[in-house]
C-alpha cells in the first residue's frame, strides 16, 4: 500500500510541477529549514508558551565578556547559533567596581544536573522551587541549551560560578552525553575549586550508578557504539559515574517525595547560609596588598598542616584582613569556619564548650553537636576533623587556653588545613605551632587619605573640595590606624571646615571614647605592675633610648618589675615597639589612652594624679602648691622656653614623687624640700644654691644636674 501511494505521488509532482521528486523534497526541505532559522532570529514559533509564573522562568545564560573568550572561540563563533551567548564590549571606563574582589560571591549558590525526561516536571522542578522560595540562587537549565554535540558555554560558566552542584542521578541520566559532560566539568571544579558536590540518587541504587549496571550499563554501551572512535570520552565518562557515586548524597526510592525534597532543600539552604561571604569591611581600602602578603605566608594548596598568626594593636584592622583571606581560600577547602571574638565568647560559664560546639557545627555542615566538657570536645574535634582538610579563623584571642581548647595542634586537622589566629598578645603565638606571624601594617598616608574621604564625604567626593579641609590633620591624629579613621570620618562627615578644626582640636586634649575604648583592652588585661610601666612610657618615657627606659622603669617601679621583662610583654602586646636605632616607641593613640588614663584619676585636680605632664597642669602644681602623695612623676616641657617661679614648699604634699625631669624650663625661687622617695632627678639648671638640709637621698638611681646654681651639697647628698 505504502509503495502504491509514493508511486502515485511521484506521478503527480511529474504531471503538475515538471520536477523530479528528489528535487522537489529538496526545495521542500530547504523552505522548511529557512522557516525555523527565520522564526529563531526573529520571533518565538507559535508552540512557544509564556511561563505560567516566575518559578517556571528558567536563567538567562550570563553574557560572556571579551576578556573571558579565547582566540580560537572568536574564531568558531559565526553569529550563526542564536542560541549561543553573544561577546559583550564592556567599557570599564563607566564601571566603579569595588576595591576588592574578596568579597564577591558566586553567581549561583546551587547547580540542578538532571535528566530531563526524567525529572524536570516532577522532582526537579520541585526542588528548584523550594530553593527559590528558600532565596537560594539555583541554575536549572533550559533544554535549548542543550542542542548540539557539546555542552554550552553557559552551562559550563554556570557550572564554574556555583558554590554546590546537586546532581540528580534519575533511570535515563547515563543515556544523555550532555549530562555526562555537566558530570566531568562538576567533578572538575570539585577537585580545582573545592566545589561542594553533592548527589541524589532518585529512584535508582547507588551500585547501578557506580558500578555501571542496569539501565547505566544499557546506556554506557550505547555510547560506547556512537562513540567508538573516542572511546576515552566514554570512559571519562564511566569514571565520574563512580567518582559521584562515592560522594556522600541523599536516595529516594520510595515514599513521601514532597517531604523529602524539603528536608533536601533546608539542608543545601543551611550549607549554602554557612557558605556565605563574610562582610568584611564598608571600605576595604588597601586590603588587597595585605591579604596578598597572608596568601603567601598560608601557601594554600600544600599538604603540611600551618598556622598562621596575625598580631597588632587593637583596631589595626586583622579581624579584617583575617576576613578578607577567608573569603578568598575558604572555597579551596572541605571545610571552613570563621570563629569571631574568641575572647568575649570564652569568657562566660562553659565559653569555650560553646565555641568547640559552633566550630563542629560550622565545618560539620550543619550537624549539631552538644559537647557539655572541653576536653571531650577536643577529642571530638581530634576525631572529626582529623582527616579534614579545613580552613578554620580563631580571631581576637588573648589566652594560651583558647587555642589549646580549639586548635591544640597541627595533629587535629586533616592535611591541607590551614588554621589563622589573630591576636594582641605575640606571646600565645610564640608559645603555639605557629609556623609564621603576620604583624598587621597601619595605612599608609595614602590609604588612609582614600580612607577618611570615603566615610567623611559621603554625598560629595570632589576632591576640589575636599582638599580644604584639614584631611592630613586628621589622618595624622589617627596615625594609620583603620579604626581611628573610620571613626572620624563618621564623626566628621557633614560638618564645616571650622568645626573640623574645633573637633580635632578638642581631641588632642580629650581623645575619642570610642578609639580609646578598643584600645583599653590591652592595657586592662595586664598585670598591675606592667600597667605602671606601660603609663611611665606612655606619659614620660616614649621616644627615649632602651636602655634608658630600663634603667628608669627599674627606678620607678623597683622591686615590683623586671624591666627587661617588662619591655618583651609590653612589645608583645603590641603596646610599643623599639625600632632599629634602640629607641622605644608606641603608636600616637596609644599615647594618649595611657594620658587619658591619668587624667581621669582626678580630672578637676591635676595635683591628684599619678603623673604630670601637660605644661598647664605642672605650671599650676608647682606655683600654686597643690600637689599631693599621689603624684609619682613629674615632667616639665614647656611649648616654649619660660620661667617657672616655685612655690617655696611646692614638693612638700608630693611624698611619694619618684621622679622629676626637666627638659627646658627656667626656674626661680626656692626649694626647701624634696621628697626622700626620688629615684630619678633630672633638673638642668636647678635654681638654689644647695639641695635641702633634710633631704635623704638613698633611693635615688639617677642624678643629672647640669648647668645648676649649686655651690655646695646638701648633708644627706655627702654620703650618696
Amino acid at each position: 500500500m505504502a509503495l502504491q501511494l509514493w508511486e502515485a505521488l511521484k506521478e503527480a509532482i511529474v504531471a503538475y510541477m515538471g520536477l523530479y521528486p528528489a528535487t522537489f523534497f529538496t526545495l521542500l526541505a530547504l523552505l522548511v529549514a529557512a522557516y525555523h532559522v527565520l522564526s529563531g532570529l526573529f520571533g518565538p514559533s507559535d508552540t512557544h508558551q509564556r511561563p505560567r509564573s516566575l518559578e517556571e522562568m528558567q536563567p538567562l545564560p550570563p553574557p560572556v565578556q571579551l576578556d573571558e573568550i579565547t582566540k580560537e572561540e572568536l574564531k568558531q563563533y559565526d553569529g550563526s547559533d542564536p542560541k549561543k551567548p553573544l561577546p559583550m564590549a564592556i567599557n570599564t571606563d563607566s564601571i566603579t567596581t569595588s576595591s576588592s574582589p574578596l568579597t564577591r560571591s558566586s553567581p549561583y549558590d546551587v547547580f540542578l544536573s538532571f535528566r530531563g525526561v526524567d525529572t524536570r516536571n516532577n522532582f526537579t522542578g520541585h526542588l528548584h522551587t523550594y530553593l527559590v522560595q528558600k532565596g537560594i540562587n539555583t541554575f536549572i537549565d533550559d533544554d535549548e541549551l542543550r542542542k548540539g554535540e557539546e555542552i554550552s558555554s553557559a552551562l559550563l560558566k554556570a557550572i564554574e560560578g556555583s558554590k554546590i552542584s546537586i546532581v540528580i542521578f534519575s533511570e535515563n541520566y547515563a543515556s544523555s552525553r550532555w549530562c555526562l559532560d555537566e558530570l566531568v566539568k562538576i567533578l572538575k571544579c570539585k577537585e580545582l575549586k573545592q566545589q561542594l558536590v553533592w548527589p541524589v540518587f532518585y529512584k535508582v541504587d547507588p551500585c547501578d550508578v557506580r558500578y555501571q549496571q542496569g539501565k547505566y550499563a544499557e546506556a554506557l554501551a550505547k555510547h560506547e557504539c556512537r562513540f567508538k572512535d573516542n572511546k576515552d570520552k566514554v570512559e571519562r565518562w564511566r569514571t565520574a559515574l563512580r567518582d559521584a557515586a562515592n560522594i556522600s548524597g541523599w536516595t529516594f526510592s520510595d515514599g513521601h517525595e514532597a517531604k523529602f525534597i524539603s528536608q533536601i532543600a533546608e539542608e543545601i539552604a543551611e550549607r549554602v547560609a554557612k557558605r556565605t561571604y563574610l562582610n568584611v569591611a564598608k571600605h576595604p581600602v588597601g586590603i588587597e596588598s595585605r591579604v596578598q602578603d597572608m596568601l603567601e605566608l598560608l601557601d594554600v594548596g600544600g599538604s603540611d598542616v600551618r598556622m598562621v598568626g596575625i598580631w597588632g594593636i587593637g583596631g589595626i584592622g586583622k579581624t579584617t584582613i583575617a576576613k578578607a583571606v577567608y573569603n578568598s581560600i575558604a572555597h579551596k577547602f572541605e571545610g571552613w569556619c570563621f570563629l569571631g571574638n574568641v575572647r568575649a565568647t570564652s569568657v562566660p560559664h562553659q565559653g569555650l564548650v560553646q565555641l568547640q560546639n559552633d566550630l563542629l557545627y560550622e565545618i560539620l555542615g550543619g550537624r549539631k553537636m552538644e559537647m557539655t566538657n572541653a576536653d571531650r570536645g577536643i577529642q571530638v574535634i581530634k576525631e572529626r576533623l582529623g582527616s579534614k582538610r579545613v580552613i578554620l579563623v580563631l580571631d581576637d584571642v588573648n589566652e594560651l587556653n583558647q587555642l589549646e581548647k580549639l586548635a591544640g595542634g597541627l595533629d587535629w586537622f586533616g592535611s591541607g588545613s590551614r588554621i589563622i589566629i589573630t591576636t594582641r598578645d605575640k606571646r600565645l603565638l610564640i608559645n603555639h605551632p605557629i609556623y609564621a606571624i603576620y604583624k598587621a601594617k597601619a595605612l599608609g598616608n595614602n590609604e588612609a587619605c582614600e580612607l577618611l574621604i570615603l566615610n567623611a564625604f559621603k554625598k560629595n567626593r570632589n576632591l576640589d573640595e575636599c582638599v580644604k579641609f584639614p584631611i592630613y590633620t586628621a589622618v595624622h591624629y589617627a596615625a594609620g590606624l583603620p579604626l581611628a579613621i573610620n571613626i572620624l570620618g563618621s564623626l566628621l562627615c557633614g560638618k564645616s571646615i571650622n568645626q573640623w578644626h574645633a573637633t580635632l582640636d578638642g581631641y588632642r586634649r580629650f581623645p575619642n571614647s570610642n578609639i580609646q575604648k578598643v584600645l583599653q583592652t590591652s592595657y586592662d588585661a595586664l598585670e598591675d605592675p606592667l600597667k605602671e610601666a606601660f603609663l611611665d612610657i606612655a606619659c614620660f618615657l616614649k621616644g627615649k633610648c632602651k636602655n634608658y627606659v630600663m634603667q628608669a622603669l627599674e627606678a620607678l617601679e623597683g622591686s615590683y618589675l623586671n624591666p627587661i621583662d617588662a619591655i618583651e610583654v609590653l612589645e608583645e602586646k603590641a603596646l610599643i615597639n623599639t625600632d632599629r636605632s634602640g629607641m622605644i616607641w608606641m603608636h600616637d593613640l596609644l599615647e594618649e589612652m595611657g594620658k587619658e588614663i591619668v587624667h581621669k584619676e582626678s580630672p578637676e585636680d591635676a595635683g591628684r594624679r599619678s603623673r604630670l605632664w601637660f605644661h598647664e597642669d605642672v605650671f599650676h602644681v608647682l606655683t600654686e602648691n597643690t600637689g599631693s602623695n599621689k603624684v609619682k612623676g613629674i615632667i616639665v616641657e614647656l611649648p616654649r622656653e619660660d620661667e617657672i617661679c616655685l612655690s617655696a614648699k611646692c614638693f612638700k604634699k608630693m611624698k611619694n614623687l619618684q621622679l622629676f625631669r626637666n627638659i627646658n624650663a627656667r626656674f626661680s625661687g626656692e626649694v626647701k624640700y624634696l621628697p626622700n622617695q626620688l629615684r630619678v632627678l633630672d633638673w638642668p639648671g636647678f635654681p638654689a644654691q644647695s639641695l635641702p638640709s633634710d633631704f635623704n637621698p638613698q633611693k635615688l638611681i639617677k642624678l643629672n644636674m647640669p648647668n645648676s646654681r649649686i655651690s655646695r651639697l646638701g648633708q644627706g647628698l655627702k654620703v650618696f
